[in-house]
């Protein structure tokens, strides 16, 4: 599995992608692997703010659906509309065309304990394997 190390993430599975004040937010590529095939996402509309750990969204497979959960403060700029007609980009390329919401931040992302390195989120996942 692959956990580009630019990211930060969260144990429910997210990651941010923070480039100034404004952050790209989708699901791991371990997540969207033990998800099974994606059929839907439901996501928020634009202008809407959230804090942090907050529910944002749903994402159905053909195995369960789950909430999913904003990993920093922040007021949606921007939703991956594609992922209406297309949301097998989150199995094919979570990381690029399966983003799925951005955000402009409004609190420090260095303040969230809750986020952690690429290395700590792959530990992570090995240990929820055992």
């Amino acid at each position: 599995m692959n956990f580009p190390k630019d990211l930060k993430y969260t144990k429910s599975h997210e990651y941010i992608k923070i480039n100034g004040n404004q952050a790209t937010i989708g699901i791991t590529s371990y997540a969207s692997n033990e998800l099974g095939d994606v059929v839907f996402v439901e996501l928020p509309d634009i202008g809407k703010t959230f804090q942090s750990g907050e529910k944002f969204g749903v994402i159905e497979s053909v195995k369960s659906v789950s909430d999913l959960y904003i990993p920093n403060a922040g007021k949606i700029i921007e939703v991956n509309k594609d992922l209406n007609d297309h949301p097998e980009y989150i199995n094919q390329d979570t990381y690029s065309k399966g983003w799925m919401i951005k955000i402009e931040l409004t609190s420090d992302p260095n303040q969230n304990k809750e986020l952690i390195s690429a290395d700590e989120y792959s530990k992570f996942v090995l240990a929820q394997a055992h």
